[in-house]
């Protein structure tokens, strides 16, 4: 049985449909320092378990998305519209 995930925009799709482009960071706001850029750009956890993804809906409606998953388990808790996520330092 093949993975579905609840686009926002496009209702229940295959996971094929989307693309996983890693952890999903608030973008800081553009007058923080450049250490805290630094930080954003380069320097990444790799956590293990349930954590906040960016997906890139290709086949569909080709909008980015947060996916709340387990990337153990592959469970999804929920999924939201990249533009409703917030930024960091405003």
């Amino acid at each position: 049985m093949a993975s579905l995930i609840t686009c926002p925009h496009c209702g229940t799709r295959p996971k094929e449909e989307f693309s996983i482009r890693g952890t999903a960071l608030g973008r800081p706001h553009p007058a923080v320092s450049e250490e805290d850029w630094h930080r954003y750009v380069y320097l990444r956890d790799n956590p293990k378990g349930r954590y906040q993804e960016y997906w890139h809906h290709a086949a569909g409606c080709r909008r980015w998305l947060v996916v709340d998953r387990d990337n153990v388990t592959h469970d999804v808790f929920g999924v939201t519209d990249a533009a409703t996520f917030g930024r960091v330092g405003e």
